[in-house]
């Protein structure tokens, strides 16, 4: 649930609570009262500004959206959390989920049920889509949010004691908002967004790279790319810096895909697709995937792009153009 004034161990006097309630229905009526010649409306200059006027939301889907949160899945729900290394709360959940795909929302529930587009009913609800409940009188709007998976379920970070789940819709939302401007797009990452799931042949590991390409949703000629760039398919590679194998993984980097010997082509190979998925459903393009790959997914975001290295660079130039995605 959305964190609220008051919680968190301290006494707050009956008082204060009205006075603070007060003061948010002043300011309500204020945006309220606002007419065309004042601009637009705070919650219409919002759902412009951090829903569908996002660019990376053209290119994400509904099903990116539901795949990246069910990542969370077990995470504790932490009371006002917004570190995913440490729980979630609700609307922290969203935020982070979103975000990862290159989609910034606002913190709190209520903002949050007011971006992108409203969604006449449960009905008419796509993967991804937005449920929030106004569950409390003691704040205005949304204290509830979830990501609406398909099928009558939804993710949510519930409360303090739970962990993140997944769970039948509980109730007709009150809210149900739309970020995205066309949810049913090809899923960043799968084969028809990659350019088609044709397979690879003539170069070595081939049966190695179509595997795992049909087993991530990841093109097997992007898999060929990156091992011909990393290592001329060469299964004994070590690079100066301590990358190992076929795919040159690092070994904390391997460690952390459960890859336990890099040097063996099949534990490489479908480590590598592992990751190039997820760096592509996180950044919702190939070729930043390609170019976290090379350089880190934090130089990436830093530079909320490839980054401006000359070697990440011709790296992704060069994938890109074997693979054919150029």
């Amino acid at each position: 649930m959305e964190p609220h004034p008051g919680s968190g161990g301290r006494v707050v006097s009956m008082s204060s609570i009205a006075a603070v309630t007060s003061r948010i229905q002043e300011l309500q009526s204020q945006l309220a009262s606002l007419t065309p010649t004042d601009g637009p409306g705070f919650a219409d200059a919002l759902a412009g500004a951090q829903g569908t006027g996002q660019s990376a939301g053209a290119s994400t889907s509904g099903q990116a959206v539901v795949d990246t949160a069910k990542k969370y899945l077990g995470l504790p729900y932490v009371w006002g959390g917004t570190d995913p290394t440490k729980g979630l709360d609700c609307s922290g959940l969203v935020q982070v989920v979103y975000k990862q795909l290159g989609i910034q929302l606002p913190r709190v529930a209520a903002d949050q049920a007011r971006c992108g587009q409203p969604v006449a009913s449960l009905a008419e609800a796509k993967p991804g889509d937005l449920l929030a409940w106004d569950e409390s009188s003691r704040s205005p709007g949304a204290d509830h949010i979830a990501i609406y998976v398909g099928n009558g379920k939804m993710i949510e970070a519930p409360h303090t004691g739970a962990n993140v789940r997944l769970v039948d819709v509980p109730s007709t939302p009150t809210y149900i908002r739309r970020i995205l401007p066309n949810p049913d797009a090809p899923v960043a990452g799968s084969a028809t967004a990659q350019g088609g799931g044709a397979q690879v042949g003539g170069v070595p590991y081939s049966d190695l790279f179509n595997a795992a390409g049909a087993r991530y949703g990841v093109s097997p000629k992007l898999l060929a790319a990156v091992a011909r760039q990393e290592s001329g398919y060469n299964p004994k590679a070590v690079s100066g810096a301590g990358a190992q194998g076929l795919m040159q993984l690092m070994p904390g980097t391997a460690r952390g895909l459960g890859v336990t010997n890099s040097f063996d082509p099949a534990q490489a190979v479908d480590g590598a697709a592992r990751m190039l998925r997820d760096l592509t459903q996180r950044f919702g393009r190939v070729d930043l995937a390609v170019a976290a790959y090379n350089a880190g997914p934090g130089a990436v975001m830093r530079y909320d792009g490839v980054p401006p290295y000359a070697e990440t660079r011709n790296y992704v130039r060069n994938v890109m153009s074997m693979a054919g995605l150029s």
